[in-house]
């Protein structure tokens, strides 16, 4: 038996999911980025598969969450294959899988999944994302529509178009959720999430549009829809001095953090992949301090992620790979260089900059942003105590069509404000910044002004000191090959620890194939032949701890043959 400690708002999330009836088969909950919807999902799991022992599946919206949905279960007493293909079996030794979205809509996965899933629990995090593409919401109904329940979870659950989201129901256009706890609950209730300020910086900007008119204009200039994006992306351009400008205050800030806050860390936010490695470029040149880059191609990105979260240094530029769900509590300080104006990714940007620390007095984070009217919005909307919801916009709609409150793209659309060969028409003559605007949220919604020097009341972190009602007791789950290996005594999660025999299976192999002169493939079947494996993808722990010492073996008797 094991003793899960919950925040109240999860217990209350955790009982209305307890009593809906199996047969119901979806819950969805609503829930700000950093309020610990992972601990609710995982514990939710947990008491499903003690009523009756099945097949957990969670499907995440990227590769570095896979793994960070795997560690998370395993501290819940939970182990789930991150690495898992269709090609591959489940190995007996995992209580299930870790996948994604586009795996799911990968070729044929969904198909195979279908059977995975059957009468399987399943968690679906940040589900609007199978509304991203037709293909993905097939694919998500085929692969999962046999599931014995879905849990379904989002922290920005806002859809920028018209794609239905599969699971979830709609009555007259709007979604309905069956547990909501927003930004401003999370702030009332306290030691949940950060409150956030928002540097607005202002500027002078002047720039020659794609048909060949100088236009200029400060965030204060009222201007059309193109206009907008045009003067937006003159102020982000590295060749002129309003980003410069504000990279200078975001690290000062950041550096102030820091005298208190040793391991604080800040995050710009670029547009693509060049603008990222120029903004690295000029706070290592400029500032003199550290800045690492992650990208979407970069196959280590999840590493760098990882280790950065891990780390003190002070800078990470990223396009997208930090975004929902992404956990790196140490984020005080954040520039938003983007040209994408949707809500949806704003949210997603600024949910990185939330979380709370445990034990730590002084909590303020700062988002550095453009005072675009869209970004201003947002900035003002999304610490409002209102009520999330999921709209499917029909054609028609005048929010759809006008883009008011910045739903004007979906989340994965590239932001191209001109056909490309308009874009080498448009170029940046000035870009300078002027003023700078902060406001806060008080947890009641009232924004109130900001001063570096004011020393406003924090959040204080709560007391749940012999609650009885966050204290929930939960058998312990064996998997199908029993309790688990004896190496999980160092804390290590399944996955860690196969991760490290695959390293060191692979190693073998090398140096077999090198000693006999055969082929990789008849290398490794005869690997698997020793140790009675049928395939590494699919083996257990001890199967593979038998792989090594008998590959060892072999590779022993080969040498002393020479």
């Amino acid at each position: 038996m094991t003793a899960l400690r919950l925040r109240p708002w999860q217990r209350t999330a955790f009982d209305k999911f307890t009593a809906i009836e199996d047969d119901e088969g979806d819950f969805l909950a609503v829930a700000t980025p950093g309020a610990g919807k992972t601990t609710f999902a995982l514990t939710c799991a947990r008491w499903a598969l003690a009523r009756q022992r099945r097949r957990l599946i969670v499907v995440a919206p990227t590769s570095h969450l896979k793994i960070q949905w795997s560690l998370a279960a395993h501290r819940l007493g939970l182990e789930l294959d991150p690495q898992w293909s269709p090609g591959g079996g489940i190995a007996k030794d995992v209580h299930g899988i870790v996948t994604t979205f586009q795996q799911v809509a990968t070729g044929d996965t969904a198909n195979v999944l279908k059977g995975v899933a059957n009468d399987a629990f399943v968690i679906l995090d940040e589900l609007h994302h199978a509304g991203d593409e037709k293909a993905w919401g097939d694919a998500v109904r085929l692969a999962f529509s046999g599931a014995h329940r879905r849990l379904c979870l989002s922290g920005t659950p806002f859809r920028s178009d018209t794609a239905a989201i599969p699971f979830v129901r709609y009555d007259d256009g709007q979604a309905y959720a069956d547990f909501e706890y927003g930004y401003g609950d999370a702030l009332s209730d306290g030691g949940v999430v950060r409150p956030v300020y928002f540097p607005r910086v202002d500027g002078n900007m002047e720039w020659s549009a794609p048909d060949g008119s100088v236009l200029s204009a400060s965030f204060q200039d009222e201007l059309a829809r193109d206009g907008m994006s045009q003067r937006l992306r003159a102020a982000l351009s590295l060749e002129r001095e309003w980003l410069p400008h504000v990279l200078e205050q975001a690290h000062e800030r950041l550096m102030y953090l820091r005298g208190t806050h040793p391991q604080a860390g800040g995050l710009v936010i670029a547009m693509d992949q060049e603008h990222a490695h120029g903004i690295a470029r000029l706070i290592r040149q400029r500032f003199a301090t550290p800045a690492d880059v992650v990208v979407s191609d970069d196959p280590g990105a999840s590493a760098k992620i990882t280790a950065f979260a891990e780390s003190d240094a002070p800078w990470l530029v990223s396009v997208r790979m930090v975004s929902e769900g992404v956990d790196i509590p140490r984020l005080r300080v954040g520039v938003y260089a983007s040209t994408i104006s949707t809500e949806l990714f704003f949210r997603q940007a600024v949910g990185r900059f939330v979380r709370w620390q445990a034990g730590r007095p002084s909590q303020k984070a700062f988002v550095y942003l453009p005072d675009d009217v869209r970004l201003r919005t947002h900035a003002f909307q999304i610490m409002e105590s209102r009520r999330h919801v999921l709209r499917r916009f029909e054609s028609g709609d005048e929010l759809a069509e006008t883009g008011i409150a910045g739903i004007d793209a979906p989340l994965d659309e590239f932001p191209h404000e001109f056909a490309p060969e308009q874009l080498s028409l448009f170029s940046v003559l000035s870009a300078v910044a002027t003023g700078v605007q902060i406001h806060a949220m008080t947890p009641a919604g009232v924004a109130i002004p900001f001063e570096f020097g004011v020393d406003e009341s924090e959040l204080a972190e709560p007391v749940f000191a012999d609650d009885p009602l966050l204290e929930l007791d939960l058998p312990d789950i064996p998997t199908d090959a029993g309790w688990g290996p004896a190496g999980q005594a160092s804390g290590r999660s399944v996955f860690e620890i196969k991760d490290e025999l695959r390293g060191r299976n692979a190693n073998l192999a090398k140096k077999l194939v090198d000693i006999t002169g055969w082929g990789h493939a008849r290398v490794n079947g005869e690997m698997n032949r020793l140790a009675n494996v049928v395939a590494v993808s699919s083996a257990t722990v001890d199967q593979l701890e038998r792989r090594v010492h008998k590959s060892e073996d072999w590779l022993v008797q080969l040498r002393k043959r020479r």
